[in-house]
Formats: structure tokens, sequence, C-alpha cells
């Protein structure tokens, strides 16, 4: 296929060309309507290229002609069977994987490190999880993906479960041992999805963790804004093989998605595209061996330790990791990762992709060069001069990793949809959750609808807070008090 060509930008670009007068939305009408202040901050070709895909970019009669060509190349590009591009991010995309495989009442085997999204995604279809446990690392307080063992184990328990769902690579950059996942689902006959949110360039070069489709799974839930040169919400999902039907995916997502998608969203995926195919290799040699100096730079911070595949990859830790996520290790420093960040975006702002109670982390891309990382570099090392101003730290109580573990005593949407009441933390241990619990970033729930608290986690979540963690989705985000179950719809 000729991957020089962008058929999105094309169609856009004769938009411009053609002078089309619209008496559609959106109203703004390419900007003649918008507010002179909001222009002067968003620019004027933001609005001149917000147009409507039928009946603008693309014409009636052969609506999604555009839109079709663009997810083909894009399918190519990344050896996929058929892609299918979403403007409204991979939490909408991996709710149509989940559709896909299971309905309402059926069962579907979740790694317990997944994203909120995923357990949105239970609310909604009323789909049961198999919570398949990560692979915890007790020493420094970190889940890894499951490994096959885990998820043979539970098909084992549950032989009619309707497939599997695994997140990888984390955003943590560490990755699932996907191939011999994928070997376990499908003698089984079931598909395996994964939520490959973070590993949209894993694709185009070789010194990367082998990307999902490479490594036989069925569907693959991409986000191009986070790891790629897409905008945000630009998310892609890819299909292989034939245990799932792309008809059934596309109405599941359709059930889900807008009808006014961002052309602008679908523009800067196929641009994306179009430049990973023509340069992707040559982008992530610079990319590489710039991630492998800034870690060998940071590392030589005294206070600052990277943890790479030595600390996060082997035997019951993770199969691989993504050397373009560089999570550093504060813990020597005597203070949380949550205030350390604080400070790099007051005083020399920076931000960095995700902090917790010891560790900070700064995802690269192919967009980051010498400058970024000497920024970078130069605001590490005045943090670890200034890290004695900043103690003492909150101390963050993490549990044990079993205790991190919570029973799930009705299903999330059940106890999502139940009758609740709100109770005070120190009331809360022994009762049934109706609301997720999410430190964000990363954005991994510690507590699901449905799962019976205990004193542990909620003194976790507490102290993780005070400490400076955010936890956005809680109805009392101070988490003074926990939305509940009501006594008389708990179970039994």
């Amino acid at each position: 296929m000729d991957h020089s060509r962008a058929p999105v930008l094309d169609a856009l670009d004769a938009y411009h060309r053609t002078g089309q007068t619209p008496f559609t939305p959106p109203g703004h009408k390419q900007g003649r309507g918008a507010d002179p202040r909001v222009a002067a901050v968003l620019g004027t070709d933001v609005f001149r290229s917000d147009v409507l895909a039928t009946a603008g970019l693309d014409d009636r009669r052969s609506s999604q002609g555009v839109l079709a060509e663009a997810e083909a190349l894009m399918a190519d590009a990344v050896r996929a069977d058929r892609t299918f591009f979403s403007t409204c991010g991979s939490s909408l995309s991996v709710k149509a994987a989940i559709l896909a495989v299971a309905g309402p009442g059926e069962t579907l085997l979740i790694g317990r490190d997944a994203h909120k999204a995923v357990v949105s995604g239970l609310v909604l279809s009323g789909v049961r999880p198999v919570w398949v446990d990560p692979h915890w690392d007790a020493e420094r307080h970190l889940a890894h993906p499951p490994g096959p063992e885990e998820y043979a184990a539970a098909f084992d328990e549950h032989p009619y479960a309707s497939g599997a769902l695994v997140t990888s690579p984390t955003p943590y950059g560490t990755c699932a041992d996907l191939a011999a996942i994928a070997e376990v689902c499908h003698e089984r006959g079931r598909p395996l999805v994964v939520d490959e949110a973070w590993g949209a360039h894993l694709p185009f070069h070789p010194g990367l963790p082998r990307w999902a489709m490479d490594a036989g799974a069925d569907v693959c839930v991409t986000s191009v804004h986070k790891m790629g040169s897409g905008l945000e919400q630009g998310s892609v999902y890819h299909l292989r093989g034939e245990l799932i039907d792309p008809r059934v995916l596309s109405a599941r997502a359709d059930l889900l998605d807008t009808t006014s998608p961002s052309v602008l969203v679908y523009a800067a995926l196929d641009g994306w595209r179009r430049q990973m195919a023509e340069h992707g290799r040559v982008l992530y040699d610079r990319a590489l061996a710039l991630a492998g100096e800034l870690r060998d730079k940071i590392g030589a911070v005294e206070g600052l330790r990277v943890n790479g595949p030595d600390a996060f990859c082997g035997p019951g830790l993770a199969y691989d990791q993504d050397p373009l996520q560089i999570v550093i290790d504060v813990s020597a420093l005597g203070v949380s990762g949550y205030r350390l960040a604080d400070w790099l975006r007051a005083e020399h702002q920076i931000n960095l992709h995700l902090a917790d109670h010891r560790r900070i982390s700064a995802q690269l891309s192919h967009a980051d060069d010498e400058h970024t990382a000497g920024r970078l570099l130069e605001g590490l090392r005045d943090l670890v001069a200034h890290a004695p101003k900043l103690r003492p730290a909150p101390v963050v109580a993490v549990p044990d990793p079993a205790d991190l573990r919570l029973e799930q005593v009705m299903s999330p949407r059940d106890a999502f949809f139940a009758a609740v009441e709100q109770v005070p933390l120190d009331k809360a241990a022994g009762r049934v959750a109706a609301e997720m619990l999410t430190p964000y970033p990363p954005g991994v729930p510690a507590v699901l609808p449905g799962e019976r608290l205990h004193a542990g986690v909620l003194r976790y979540l507490r102290s993780g807070v005070e400490a400076g963690m955010v936890v956005p989705d809680a109805a009392d985000p101070e988490l003074g008090s926990v939305r509940v179950v009501a006594a008389e719809a708990e179970p039994g």
C-alpha cells in the first residue's frame, strides 16, 4: 500500500482548496463565529480544520470512504487485519473490545491491574470479571502484568470464560509475555484482548517490546495520543484472526462511539501513521539512544535510582520493559514522589508522567531531543539539591501485596447501581464499596465497586491523599468518607 498517502489529510486539503461553504455543524463555521479571544489561544487553523466528517470532509454518498482507506493503511502499517479509529480515546475502545468478547452475565478473565476504563466497561456491560492477580513486587510495592501461568490457572477454574484481557505495557512501562498468554487463550479457543494504551510506538522498532498483534493477540487497543503524534483522545483498536467478528466489534463500538467524530483527531491519526511508516525506524533509533544516555546520567545522580530491567524484569516480575518510560526510585531522598513531582512543576515547569509514594516517571517519545532531556536532567539535579528542604515527607501506609487484594462479593455493575450510603472512613471497613477509588495517575483502581473494604486499604488511600495522592473518582476526594452499598442491599 502507498504509505505516502494520508487520505484524511488529503480530503481536508481538498475541502479547503475547493472553497466549500458549510451550512452544517460545527456552528463556528470554520472559525468565523469563534470568539477572537478563543482563537487567539487556540489558533485560527484549529477552527478552520474542524469540519463535519460527513457532508463536509467526506461526501454523503461515499460516507466512510475516506476513513475506511485511512484505517486500511493503518492496519497495513502495523500488520493487523483490520483497524478502527476512535476519537473518544482508548477508554471507549477498550469498552468496545470487552463488549465484542463477552455479554451481560458472561465472564472475562482480567488482570487486576486494569485501568479504570476497563472497570467502567464492566459496570456498563454487566460482564462479570474473574480477576487475575498481577505479579506483585513486594519489595518495591509495584504491580506488573500477570503471566501465562496465572491466566492458565484462571481458565482451569473458569473454563467457560469468554476470553481474557491483559494490560501491557503498564503505565510504568512493564510488559507481559503476550505470546505465551495468547497461546493459553488460543489453546482453549478464546480471544485475547490487550489494553496496549501505552504501546502505540511498539510496532515501529525492533528495539522496543514485542507488540500485541505480532504476539498473537486478537484485539489490541492503543492510545496514539499517549506515545504517538495523535491529538488527545486519538485511539485505534486493531483486530487480527477469526475469533472475533469484525462486524460485531464495529457494532459494539457503535453503541458507545460519538456520532460527531472530530476530523482533527482523525487527521492526526492518519498523519502519524504516515510518519511512522516512512520515518519510524529512524525516529526511534534516536529516541532509544537518547533514553539510554539519559538513564545513565540520571542514575549517576546521588539519591536517584533508575528502575530498569534488572529491577523490574525476571521470574515473578515483568517479562519486558519499555525503555522510553524512565521510572526513577526516589525513596533514598526521604521525600514522596508526589511532593517531588509538584516541586518540579512549580520550580522548573517540568510535568512528569506519574508519581507515587516512592517513584517519579518521565515519559520520552520520538518528539524528545537533547534540549528536553537536558531540562529534565537539570531539574532532577536541582530537585536532589533541594530535597532536604522538602522533608519530612508524610508516610504513605502501603500494605503488603496480599492486603491490597480485596474480596469481590458483588459484581461491579450490581454494586455501582445498588442503593448506597456515604459512611465515615473509620466506619467503612467490612462494607462493600459502591464506587471506584483510583489513585491517578496511573489510573488503576485500588478499590472496585463490589469489593469488601478493609482497614489496610482504607488507611493506604487516606494516608496517600494526605501525602499528595489524587483520587478523582471518589464521591469524597479527600476520603473522609466512602460510598458503600447500603446495608439492606449487601449480599447475604
